[in-house]
């Protein structure tokens, strides 16, 4: 820290009148992201832009919030607890001043968070863009140099699409390849299609034209969208700021699955050539081309609602898996008794669909989620009202967890769409100067 008294071994938090003292060691890396960004600060005007006041000669920071919400805070952050409202305090509020010192709904307590979501349900809040917007617009505070700044600038262009005017004809655009790959991916496998490519090109041509996909006008598009795809992910990638955080995150890795199959049936394009290794190559060829379907999952970097299902679903892997082991638990007890009772009881008369386990798992569980085929079915009466209660048993084992995921789902939801709100507000004043 280059700002405040010389010599001075901690710094005063003064937050609504309740003070904490705190070492300069530790403020660096104080789990709070406000908190942490006064150790960047290289002048007073920085110090005003993340904290209300500030008073030289105790070196001590004024914050003007609610003291009690903070000690809440300060408690959890510290590890002597959970996170949980403050008596007597509105849930909006305090999560309002969550999110002023940079915490989430997701640290809330289970109950504290079906509070939250009920009273965001009930009264529709969003909240002020000040706050979270500067928090993330200013990473490092008046460290951030010209350069910098134009880097925030361009990962925010890339990385957000409501962001700026920018951002959204970027995100059109890449939505508009999105779909022409997905357009030219779905009618290249029409048999029309195929027909129509067959007729125009000799037979000793077929292997070099599927060979190359850049000769054909469908191969062509697709480059194209390669192209595309391949230079947004490596500005994304540069501009970023922790490149290992970028690589481990689910999108990233997502765009890697849907550009590389490319370079890769080139290259064995490239290394086998015209010859027999291309024809035992063409079904791994065709698996790599059809792992273009990933590219519909970009959309989610564009859409609300496939980023709350993601966020959904990675909030609420316990409540995914436990729902996983009561299908396979139900699964495997009642794949046992209903081959026993159409196939091991009476030999002579035995149901044939039910002659193993393993394939009473699949009438176990197309039963259970209520979706029966009508291929396989039980014929004896004890195995039909087997039937009967392993559909009934499936109905109640999938509807418990859903109430959980269900809350979970419509925080994310509120979460996303207020950053989104926060994002929209940023880009009209952009518009209006």
């Amino acid at each position: 820290m280059t700002f405040g008294r010389s010599g001075a071994a901690s710094v005063v938090l003064n937050v609504g009148g309740a003070r904490y003292s705190l070492s300069r060691e530790l403020l660096k890396d104080f789990p709070l992201r406000r908190v942490s960004r006064l150790h960047g600060c290289r002048s007073e005007r920085d110090v005003l832009e993340v904290c209300d006041d500030y008073d030289r000669e105790r070196n001590e920071y004024f914050f003007d919030r609610h003291s009690e919400a903070f000690g809440f805070i300060l408690l959890y952050v510290r590890g002597h607890g959970k996170l949980r409202f403050a008596p007597r305090m509105c849930e909006l509020s305090f999560y309002n001043e969550m999110i002023y010192w940079g915490l989430e709904g997701a640290h809330l307590e289970y109950c504290c968070q079906r509070r939250l979501d009920d009273r965001m349900s009930d009264t529709y809040t969003f909240y002020s863009a000040d706050e979270p917007g500067r928090d993330e617009a200013r990473p490092g505070g008046a460290e951030a140099a010209p350069t910098r700044r134009w880097l925030e600038r361009m990962r925010r262009t890339f990385e957000e699409p409501t962001s700026s005017l920018a951002a959204q004809i970027l995100a059109s655009v890449s939505v508009v390849f999105v779909i022409v790959s997905m357009v030219v991916l779905c009618a290249s496998t029409l048999p029309d299609w195929r027909a129509a490519a067959a007729d125009n090109r000799s037979l000793d041509d077929r292997s070099r034209y599927s060979a190359i996909p850049g000769r054909e006008p469908s191969g062509i598009i697709e480059a194209i969208c390669i192209g595309w795809f391949t230079a947004e992910c490596i500005v994304r990638f540069i501009v970023s700021k922790n490149k290992c955080e970028f690589v481990k995150r689910p999108l990233n890795i997502i765009d890697l699955l849907a550009i590389t199959p490319y370079y890769i049936s080139v290259l064995m394009t490239v290394f086998t050539g015209e010859n027999s290794q291309l024809q035992r190559a063409g079904v791994t060829l065709r698996v790599l081309r059809m792992m273009r379907i990933f590219w519909v999952i970009k959309l989610a970097r564009h859409f609300i609602g496939l980023q709350t299902l993601g966020l959904t679903l990675k909030r609420c892997y316990r409540e995914m898996v436990m729902l996983l082991v009561f299908i396979c638990v139900a699964m495997a007890i009642f794949s046992a008794l209903s081959q026993l009772l159409e196939h091991g009881l009476d030999l002579e008369a035995s149901n044939k669909d039910f002659a193993s386990i393993p394939a009473a798992c699949w009438w176990v569980i197309i039963s259970m989620t209520t979706v029966g085929y009508g291929d396989m079915y039980p014929i004896t009466m004890p195995g039909r009202i087997l039937g009967g209660v392993c559909v009934v048993s499936g109905i109640v084992l999938l509807a418990l967890p859903i109430t959980f995921i269900y809350h979970s789902f419509v925080q994310c939801y509120h979460e996303l769409k207020f950053r989104s709100a926060r994002y929209s507000r940023s880009l009209s004043t952009e518009f209006l100067n």
